[in-house]
């Protein structure tokens, strides 16, 4: 067993909890303890009711004949089932009274806005359909998908799904060598993009990078460029041949051939979505679509208490699988009414998102607490600007959220009257797998809260066994559950070492957990090498790459360091190759490199220069005790298997 459980630490002190008021249960699609415990129990004695019951109002052209089917470490569900997630998200509601009601509203950064309709959303779905049917896209094709946060990639997203063809959206932070494996790895036919998008006042040139990242993609055919800026603020080169007009195409492609969803077996994938991991190389995530319709479907209705007269705010990137899930997939089928923002939330000041809840009367948000973190530091003033009447419930997605930040955003957002969900899933999971219901639980600075219908969690040590309340250990789920990621793309053997190895039979998410007296699931974060930085996953072995990559550099070690702003602050240890001087200059090269490769939010915050690094006697860099002197504090552990003690007594010299 290579994960060391005396790692995970136990923090939470918390006891204060926060029930739900009267009201809000009262008008809540779950509001008593007692239904929640019914539903649940069912979800996982008698799945089979639970979710005829909760797919009925997801469109299915022919139902499942078998629930689901679990050879470890693979699983199907819906078996027998055929469906296009594009119906369930659009055409269901054309024949409601959600066919005229506001599927998206989206407010760009320089505070345009624009309101899509489900039937107007429905519309330019089936016209980029019908485009990428005649250049030739068929079920099965890869597209990839590198945008901002404009509608058009919601539409880029939906129109995939109709035709069958899985998607891999790519977040427009990564840089252009990032872009280029990913469409490599999948092996896209088509790429949809935009010239460029607006970033805190900047352009960020977003096809110049797909230009670059093609010139070593053999399989793409085609591009479309959405022209969201125009060319005097982003000037673009159009490859002939290659690259077509997103308007013009759309607008002169035969309407028909778009109307018709490709029907698909329950189990075709619908999208994959790429996310660091600890061996350097990107995995593809796989996630098929049935069960993570189902997943993303019944937990945004139930999480967020969807009702016709809300406004959801999600401010997640579409690139990450928050926007996956809680931007198009779940809040689309369900009918919510989606705000969509472009920018930066602290542009042009700190008052934006308080604004933009203002101005469109918000009832929903959903965010970061790396945000949160960053609004705290700006002081209460800006929310204290703004009517934020309107919000009935908060959530935090994204990492663990201190209790401080928790207890800021309860009292300056939520003015001490909404619920908050503290949501814990992955890109994995595909969907939420712990919250507290609003309207049902007293909610908990700090605490996760509880497993959601058909999910069984766990914390073990290292021998598989369950450890005692309030005791550290490993999250694992026990049970397969729908919207969970089938593979790795092209990788079975990684996607079985990586998740299923560890405790055998058992999903190992990666992450330690406590749970508490009261059954409240405390999750304290990565145990492995995957930092989390400014509610960015990266993979410490992919910075390890791109830092050799240089020419001046011998070796590398990434680890991350607590910060209070970002969660985890990115600290690097390089040895320099002989003949490079170490010294400002030289981070700064690196730093750039780093940004270069992979994109700027990789950039490390601290780049540290070694003559050697702390490594076990059979060459394994010792991450551990960087982690300990990147955070300033002594060697925890046994330290008996480190080859030179030396090393460890210079890197610590750095410090005095």
């Amino acid at each position: 067993m290579s994960i060391d459980t005396r790692a995970i630490e136990t923090h939470s002190t918390d006891n204060r909890r926060f029930k739900p008021s009267p009201e809000f249960s009262a008008r809540a699609r779950i509001g008593t303890l007692e239904r929640f415990n019914e539903m649940y129990r069912e979800s996982l004695d008698s799945p089979e009711t639970f979710y005829k019951r909760e797919t009925a109002e997801l469109v299915f052209r022919k139902p499942w004949s078998a629930l689901s089917e679990w050879k470890p470490p693979f699983a199907k569900w819906f078996l027998g089932a055929e469906l296009n997630a594009s119906e369930s998200c659009l055409d269901k509601h054309l024949k409601t009274a959600r066919r005229d009601a506001p599927a998206i509203v989206w407010e760009s950064e320089p505070g345009e806005t624009r309101t899509l309709t489900y039937a107007e959303l429905h519309a330019r779905v089936v016209e980029l359909a019908a485009a990428l049917r005649e250049l030739g896209a068929k079920k099965g094709d890869r597209i990839a998908i590198y945008m901002g946060m404009v509608p058009e990639v919601v539409v880029g997203m939906l129109a995939c799904a109709r035709i069958g063809a899985p998607h891999t959206v790519v977040f427009g932070g990564f840089a252009a060598e990032s872009l280029r494996d990913r469409i490599n790895d999948c092996q896209a036919r088509f790429v949809l993009t935009q010239d460029g998008a607006y970033r805190r006042g900047g352009v960020v040139p977003l096809k110049a990078t797909v230009d670059q990242a093609l010139e070593a993609t053999p399989t793409v055919e085609k591009v479309l460029v959405y022209r969201r800026l125009g060319q005097a603020l982003a000037p673009i080169t159009m490859k002939p041949g290659r690259d077509l007009d997103w308007v013009e195409t759309t607008k002169n492609a035969k309407a028909s051939l778009g109307e018709a969803p490709e029907i698909v077996d329950a189990e075709h994938p619908l999208f994959i979505l790429y996310t660091s991991g600890s061996t350097g190389k990107p995995k593809g995530v796989l996630h098929t679509t049935a069960g993570y319709l189902t997943g993303a479907h019944i937990t945004s209705k139930y999480v967020f208490d969807l009702r016709d007269d809300d406004v959801y705010f999600c401010t997640a990137d579409v690139g990450w699988v928050t926007g996956h899930s809680y931007i198009v997939y779940g809040p689309l089928s369900n009918g919510a009414t989606c705000l969509l923002y472009e920018g930066a939330p602290n542009f042009p000041d700190w008052g934006r998102f308080w604004n933009i809840i203002q101005k469109h009367k918000v009832t929903i948000l959903y965010t970061a607490p790396t945000a949160i973190r960053a609004f705290i530091r700006q002081g209460t003033e800006w929310p204290a600007k703004y009517d934020l009447s309107s919000l009935r419930l908060l959530g935090s997605v994204g990492e663990p959220i201190n209790p401080e930040a928790w207890m800021w955003y309860h009292e300056n957002i939520g003015r001490g009257r909404c619920p908050i969900v503290d949501t814990w899933w992955q890109t994995e999971t595909g969907s939420i797998m712990l919250t507290t219901l609003p309207g049902v639980h007293a909610t908990q600075p700090g605490a996760t809260g509880f497993p959601f219908f058909g999910v069984e969690p766990e914390v073990v040590g290292a021998d598989g066994k369950a450890v005692g309340k309030g005791q550290g250990g490993l999250l694992i789920l026990r049970r397969p559950w729908p919207s969970m990621l089938r593979t790795v793309w092209g990788d079975d053997a990684r996607y079985e070492k990586q998740y299923f190895s560890e405790i055998p039979g058992s999903y190992f998410t990666g992450d330690g957990a406590n749970v508490d007296a009261d059954g409240y699931y405390h999750v304290v974060g990565r145990i492995d090498d995957v930092l989390n930085v400014a509610g960015h996953r990266i993979g410490t072995a992919e910075i390890e790459s791109a830092l050799v990559s240089h020419r001046a550099v011998a070796e590398a070690a990434a680890v991350g360091r607590p910060d209070e702003l970002k969660g985890q602050a990115l600290v690097a240890f390089v040895t320099l190759k002989p003949g490079n001087e170490p010294g400002d200059a030289m981070k700064k090269a690196l730093a750039e490199h780093v940004a270069q490769e992979i994109g700027k939010f990789a950039r490390p915050d601290d780049i540290r220069f070694a003559e050697g690094l702390p490594k076990t006697r059979s060459g394994k860099i010792m991450r551990r005790l960087l982690k300990d002197v990147a955070a300033g504090r002594e060697a925890q552990g046994d330290i008996s298997t480190l080859e030179d003690l030396n090393v460890l007594a210079k890197l610590r010299g750095q410090d005095e």
